[in-house]
């Protein structure tokens, strides 16, 4: 390999009008690809992706570069336009189900054999064009299991706590041992390492998982790793005017949610919720480059009161604007409402989620329909005048009632930005979003089926009809094949990992060419399981009791509502005093 090979942002380029990137030339270094398999807006907008590109390249003797999809072309790397095969490691973030086609794409257009065990069949050691493919991002520990054919090493849990270490073990070994040694040296010494390879996945005549065998001298399973406190919280490392969030400062506040919404994957494997302290955010925020002026805050439903006007004091006080994802309707504060106001924010957005009160209390969302109602209200006389409510269709035990009340109030929200526009003189307007619901691994709902695709499409059709009259209201909806899909790898397993494999190599459509493998995608996707049936998932130990998933499963069915953890005291998921 040419060490001196580099190329020169160019007009267009994305480094030319981004910051923080990090350029080095080669020689004595350990070169690792870091991989998004996504757009680049998407990936570069993505802050676990940011943290382990600026963690690995702040190690000495390594040198890490960026690689994304971009419509099966052949990948090479962002900063020095090097072909994937040039590199020994890569490095897989994963966050979206949806990904996991793009990255074995990746694979084949870069020229490297998607399948792990093929990989090394030829090799006594990792190298360029075989090379030790390691996979994280939270989509890989919350169900491993699609890709286990494909990679060699997962790491469970957040980075910060073992990618350093990790990574000088592997420069100190990856070029003297044998693919083999090298794996099972890394399970001995690290936990939350997880190498399918070693681990045996053995079904019953109906297709149901009924065991996972283990080698010996690996773990029966592999248990998480999570960072306990953060001096300087995590914020980002590349900014660009081409990102998702165009020039976007983010800063988290905390990781985790305490609220425990029965269909949120992220608010179980991230537990035990963690706020982080008022001066590691300051911290953060003065990490900020000082012509970027627009901040993100991740965690807002969670700040303390007083520290998030602290944060705001330091923000108005530095001439920054405010901007955010998602509010909590029970949130919003008079401290926030005056950050929004000074930010001059004209859109926000508000997730009750369940259509109806009941089907509320069903999913544990925990708010009311007068929290949402006055959190419009103080959105609005903080200068919203674009409101966008997300809602979920398909949740269990939904019923018609349950969407007609999700009209209503989707029409009381529009009437109470009318009262504020009149008083204003600022006309609002609503984008009602509305996506299919998909069962989750480490949820209460991983027990419960998709919905049928028709009575998805019936309610579409139903809140169509219903919006219509209503102005200045516009419905957005997801498609329901598509959420299917989804369900289907969410669920999945390493079976249906080498179906998606097939479908790169065929020309069949995905529902066609799992099929042709033998897969029955209504059975993964929407075939409800009983309390005692193993899940490939359960692979992964987040020390998660099942049968407190299973309990609040039971609970929704009953439609009780559990209040939020308490990590000082708690003992009910068995997570922080199990």
């Amino acid at each position: 390999m040419d060490s001196m090979r580099q190329r020169q942002p160019v007009s267009g380029d994305f480094l030319a009008s981004e910051k923080g990137t990090q350029r080095k030339k080669w020689k004595g270094l350990l070169p690792v690809a870091l991989i998004f398999p996504n757009r680049y807006g998407l990936g570069n907008s993505n802050l676990g992706f940011q943290l382990v590109y600026a963690l690995v390249n702040s190690l000495p003797g390594f040198v890490c570069e960026r690689f994304f999809y971009h419509d099966n072309q052949p990948p090479v790397s962002l900063e020095s336009g090097r072909p994937l095969r040039d590199f020994p490691i890569l490095l897989c973030s994963l966050s979206f189900e949806q990904d996991f086609l793009n990255l074995l794409a990746l694979f084949l257009a870069g020229g490297i054999e998607p399948l792990a065990e093929k990989r090394t069949a030829s090799t006594h050691r990792f190298r360029p064009g075989q090379p030790l493919v390691i996979g994280g991002g939270v989509a890989s520990f919350i169900n491993p299991e699609p890709l286990a054919p494909f990679v060699d090493l997962f790491v469970v849990g957040e980075a910060e706590p073992i990618l350093p270490q990790l990574m000088e073990h592997l420069a100190e070994h990856l070029t003297s041992d044998h693919p083999e040694v090298l794996l099972r040296g890394v399970v001995e010494k690290f936990i939350g390492c997880y190498v399918p390879r070693f681990y045996a996945m053995h079904y019953g005549g109906d297709g149901i998982l009924t065991r996972i065998e283990a080698d010996r001298e690996v773990p029966a399973r592999v248990s998480r790793i999570v960072l306990d406190k953060s001096q300087v919280a995590g914020h980002s490392k590349l900014l660009s005017p081409e990102a998702e969030f165009s020039n976007l400062f983010l800063t988290e506040l905390g990781r985790g949610c305490s609220r425990g919404c029965r269909f949120c994957a992220a608010g179980f494997v991230y537990r035990p919720p963690r706020l982080w302290q008022a001066e590691s955010i300051l911290a953060a925020l003065a990490e900020r480059p000082d012509d970027i002026k627009r901040v993100g805050l991740l965690g807002m439903e969670m700040a303390r009161g007083e520290d998030l006007a602290r944060i705001a004091d330091y923000l108005l006080g530095e001439g920054c604007t405010l901007s955010f994802s998602s509010l909590r309707a029970d949130a919003i504060s008079d401290e926030l409402c005056s950050l929004l106001a000074q930010s001059k924010l004209k859109s926000a957005a508000i997730a009750p989620d369940g259509g109806s009160e009941r089907l509320r209390r069903v999913i544990n969302k925990g708010i009311s329909e007068q929290d949402v109602l006055c959190a419009a209200e103080a959105l609005a006389r903080a200068g919203i005048n674009h409101l966008k409510l997300y809602f979920m269709i398909g949740l269990p035990t939904e019923t018609e009632d349950d969407l007609a009340e999700l009209l209503v109030l989707t029409d009381k929200v529009r009437k109470t930005l009318l009262g504020v526009g009149r008083e204003t003189g600022r006309m609002g307007n609503i984008t009602l979003s509305v996506n299919s619901f998909v069962p989750k691994a480490w949820t209460p709902f991983q027990f419960h089926g998709f919905a049928p695709l028709t009575v998805l499409k019936n309610s579409i059709k139903f809140l169509r009809k219903g919006v219509v009259g209503m102005a200045n209201t516009r419905l957005v909806v997801d498609q329901p094949g598509n959420a299917f899909y989804q369900a289907v790898l969410a669920r999945g397993d390493r079976k249906v990992g080498l179906a998606m494999y097939a479908m790169l190599q065929g020309q069949q459509n995905w529902r066609q060419t799992m099929q042709g493998c033998g897969i029955d995608p209504e059975g993964y996707a929407m075939r409800r399981r009983g309390q005692e049936e193993l899940f490939p998932w359960e692979i992964i130990d987040h020390g998660i009791d099942r049968r407190y998933l299973w309990g609040e499963y039971q609970k929704a069915l009953e439609e009780k509502s559990t209040i939020a953890c308490d990590t000082a005291q708690c003992r009910r998921c068995g997570v922080c005093h199990g």
